[in-house]
């Protein structure tokens, strides 16, 4: 099976919010940057708010080479990377213009946890509003 990019090249890559999310078909790709929606997907994929990067409430860990983002997530199990609060995850997100890109979980499936931080700007030729 052969996997799609998180960001498709010829679709409009959805922008959604708690309010439009549930309307997007299971496999979607999809962007955002509302919290209760990342905090749910992190949740439902057992992913922690990480860094590898030197912040105000820590050294750094690991070379990250990821184009400044410095956020990520922790696996179980996974690459271990400095743990942080969801405040400063968030703040980092907003201070960078990133958005959460995601697939939609399709039932009957193992989710993959695939997601990717992507400028807002790199995305605003792709992004469709829901």
């Amino acid at each position: 099976m052969t996997r799609r990019s998180l960001i498709p090249d010829v679709e409009p890559l959805q922008r959604v919010d708690t309010a439009t999310a549930r309307d997007q078909p299971p496999g979607t790709i999809v962007a955002t940057d509302d919290h209760e929606l990342i905090r749910e997907w992190a949740a439902r994929h057992s992913a922690e708010p990480a860094t590898g990067e030197a912040t105000a409430s820590g050294p750094a860990t690991t070379q990250v080479r990821d184009g400044g983002a410095g956020i990520r997530f922790n696996f179980p199990a996974v690459a271990r990377f400095r743990p942080i609060m969801w405040d400063e995850w968030f703040e980092n997100l907003h201070q960078h213009q990133l958005l959460f890109v995601y697939e939609r979980d399709e039932p009957g499936t193992t989710s993959s946890g695939r997601y990717r931080l992507v400028p807002k700007a790199q995305l605003d030729a792709t992004i469709k509003n829901a």
